[in-house]
């Protein structure tokens, strides 16, 4: 008797943002303790990431480790690309802002959601940070001479294969925007301290229904924001979500 042929792995693609906002909420975290205020400033960050970066390895200053390394346990089984993203930072009166872009609703990969400004490594980029500045320069016109590093946070693997390196920066508050029509929508600023609060983080679940009998469960964070001054409304989640949830980690280690 022939043995019956395997079930194919089912792998299911990226959940387009109208379904995970509908998805549920499985948990709220306000138990949890959000980042004082003087740790979310200019030099003590600074600070936080010149001890990681002594400490030699990542984790290791503040046995510190991030939450989260990818959306799926069935990364492990594909190729991936190198990517990076920067998380920029730019000092405001009312605090340090987290520069966030909106993706243009017609591309054919994570259309229309939230995201960090970057993209793929080419070839002759030197490291990670130079994808970063170089991305950010391209999609946004963020001059790389307005922008001061702090640090690379660990890969984070997504679902469409790329391994993705953070890169946190501080920016020039001076700096305009020029974006890339083709693959940018808007540019818009969060609070830092908004997000390094986690009463504003939920994690959410979405059973696949394409996954066989077994419905497979895609879990992933989101931090919706309304923006009070234009009323609109934001739907943070997904990798952009899970980096922000390991900063937070790192920040409150």
């Amino acid at each position: 008797m022939s043995t019956p042929p395997s079930p194919p792995t089912i792998v299911p693609g990226p959940l387009p943002t109208p379904q995970a906002e509908q998805a549920p909420v499985l948990e709220r975290h306000g138990h949890l303790p959000a980042v004082p205020a003087q740790r979310l400033q200019p030099e003590a960050l600074r600070q936080t990431f010149a001890r990681w970066r002594a400490a030699g390895a990542p984790g290791s200053a503040s046995d510190w480790l991030p939450e989260r390394a990818g959306d799926l346990a069935v990364h492990e089984r594909r190729a991936t690309r190198q990517a990076s993203v920067l998380v920029p930072l730019v000092a405001r009166e009312q605090g340090l802002q987290l520069l966030l872009t909106r993706r243009d609703a017609r591309l054919s990969v994570h259309a229309g959601q939230i995201s960090f400004p970057g993209g793929g490594r080419d070839p002759e980029d030197r490291d990670a940070v130079h994808t970063a500045l170089r991305e950010a320069e391209e999609e946004i016109g963020l001059a790389p001479a307005l922008v001061e590093t702090l640090g690379c946070m660990p890969l984070y693997t997504t679902i469409t294969g790329f391994a993705v390196t953070p890169v946190v920066a501080l920016v020039d508050p001076s700096a305009r925007w020029r974006l890339q029509q083709s693959e940018v929508a808007e540019v818009f600023e969060v609070p830092l301290a908004f997000l390094m609060d986690p009463s504003h983080h939920e994690l959410r679940g979405w059973d696949n229904p394409g996954g066989g009998a077994q419905p497979q469960r895609r879990v992933f964070y989101a931090m919706p924001w309304r923006d009070d001054r234009s009323g609109r409304r934001y739907f943070i989640w997904g990798a952009t979500a899970a980096m922000i949830r390991n900063l937070y980690r790192l920040l409150i280690a």
